[in-house]
């Protein structure tokens, strides 16, 4: 008969079974009375953790904590003491934009030797001085930029590019030629010289101050009209610092335009007649002014024929066309529009000189 605690079948052969396999590890109740039980602590259960609980620091934390706020506001004063003296120092300020000065003008007729030669305006630029000249704004040449003491390469750039935009504006634009609009060269101008210019276009005046054609060239259009092939151009562009905030461009140039009368009758057209104006502006530009892509115009000078004399010129020009004759005038001096090097422009009037008109 199996004994308690086994299986009915008994112990499987080859299995650990029995009371003798267990009767070692059997405590008896002497032993069981004798253990005593012992319940930790909550700090003792939290053993090593406990550790993680920080103590408010004593006095010497208290002096510790201030010296590290003073040490911090210390610092803090110093960089602002040194943004400020940086700031100060900084060669790379916000320019300034200097007051534009009033523009001085000087308009001189220039008048015919006989009568104005007259004909087919691409044969008569042929036979001209202006025949070698480039059309419309080709003609006006950019030289070859350098830095100067104050002023960048680039900054020249701007502002030789800027002066040969009012040249175009000014000179060439169909437009403005044809009196129809004034805003291509206004837009070009530095806000200070606006009421100037306004006035001039309103009002002109020969007072050195408001003669039209020192802005612009521009032809009435009730008179004549600008004939085909484009305007011819020749001329320079020279540039200098004037000052360590200003520079300067100085551009010498001639146009010539091939002009018919603007009423004309059934049939062939009238003839044309050439028209020559040397035009002499002395440009300055300040960085804001490099900025805002505009322009001061200082002087302006301009002798224009074929024209009479003794008429009021800042109204602007009134060319004398194809077979027309000046009246006679005692003394001018001879003037070649075309010519490099030529002497100061006469202060009333100047005669045009023959190499100035087409050949035969």
């Amino acid at each position: 008969m199996a004994g308690r605690g086994d299986p009915p079948e008994g112990t499987p052969e080859g299995l650990p079974g029995g009371d003798d396999e267990y009767r070692a590890v059997v405590f008896d109740e002497a032993f069981v009375r004798a253990a005593q039980l012992q319940e930790y602590s909550a700090q003792e259960r939290m053993g090593e953790h406990a550790l993680a609980v920080r103590s408010r620091p004593g006095p010497t934390g208290r002096r510790n904590g201030s010296g590290q706020a003073l040490l911090l506001v210390l610092l803090l004063l110093l960089a602002f003491g040194t943004a400020v003296y940086l700031g100060l120092r900084n060669p790379y300020q916000q320019p300034l934009d200097q007051r534009a000065e009033p523009l001085r003008t000087t308009v001189v007729p220039l008048a015919p030797q006989g009568p104005v030669p007259g004909g087919d305006p691409a044969r008569l630029l042929a036979r001209s001085p202006a025949a070698e000249h480039r059309s419309g704004a080709a003609g006006i040449n950019l030289p070859v930029a350098a830095r100067t003491t104050h002023f960048s390469e680039g900054q020249v750039v701007t502002a030789l590019s800027i002066a040969k935009d009012y040249l175009v504006a000014s000179s060439l634009e169909p437009d403005v030629l044809a009196g129809r609009t004034v805003r291509p060269a206004r837009l070009l101008l530095d806000p200070d010289q606006l009421a100037q210019f306004d006035r001039s276009v309103e009002s002109p005046a020969d007072d050195g101050r408001h003669a039209l054609a020192a802005w612009v060239i521009r032809f009435d259009p009730r008179q004549v009209s600008v004939a085909e092939p484009a305007p011819r151009v020749q001329g320079t562009l020279r540039f200098a610092e004037s000052t360590a905030d200003t520079l300067d461009v100085t551009a010498d140039h001639t146009f010539t335009y091939a002009l018919r009368p603007a009423a004309q009758g059934p049939g062939e057209p009238a003839a044309a007649s050439l028209f020559t104006v040397h035009r002499t502006l002395h440009l300055r530009f300040d960085r804001e002014d490099l900025r805002m892509h505009r322009a001061e115009l200082l002087t302006s000078t301009v002798e224009a024929g074929p024209q009479a004399c003794g008429e009021d010129t800042g109204g602007g020009l009134r060319p004398l066309l194809a077979g027309a004759e000046a009246p006679a005038t005692s003394g001018p001096a001879l003037t070649d529009p075309y010519a490099a090097e030529r002497p100061a422009a006469p202060a009333l009037c100047g005669a045009l000189a023959p190499a100035a008109q087409p050949r035969p």
